[in-house]
């Protein structure tokens, strides 16, 4: 017969369902525009995306294609003002002037997956914006969550 010591636990045992942020992490925009530069990249756009900005700009769809988005991987982004620094094309001032219909893709911002990866990436997306601070009010998880599914 084979004794098991049942005062042993498994590593399955300490398996906590729920993401490190758990408690809930501190955010608050401050407008500062950091996120809507410095670095070139992507900000994808969908064509109902296009159509909700292409209004608020009252132009067409067609129009707002040629003048603010290209084409990479197949897929429509927003375009850049490489010579100032990689600013989003519709930062202006620090503020975004099409802010009432931006892309999911800044309103979800800081919650993207790469952010919450881990301690180390929330604390590496602090660096580049001033709202991910001990100062913010605490957001709490289910609110991270529900922005992670939009």
């Amino acid at each position: 017969m084979l004794l098991v010591d049942m005062t042993c636990k498994s590593h399955k045992d300490n398996f906590d369902p729920f993401p490190w942020y758990k408690g809930g992490l501190r955010f608050k925009c401050t407008g500062c525009g950091k996120c809507c530069t410095g670095f070139p990249g992507y900000v994808w756009v969908t064509e109902e995306e296009m159509a909700a900005m292409a209004s608020l700009l009252n132009i067409s769809v067609d129009l707002f294609k040629r003048r603010y988005t290209r084409i990479r991987e197949g897929r429509y982004s927003l375009t850049e003002k490489v010579s100032q620094n990689y600013d989003c094309v519709f930062l202006k001032d620090k503020k975004c002037l099409v802010y009432e219909a931006r892309p999911k893709q800044c309103r979800t911002f800081p919650w993207w997956e790469e952010n919450l990866e881990s301690e180390e990436s929330w604390k590496c997306a602090s660096q580049g914006c001033e709202g991910i601070s001990e100062e913010a009010p605490l957001v709490p998880y289910d609110e991270i969550e529900r922005n992670l599914k939009i």
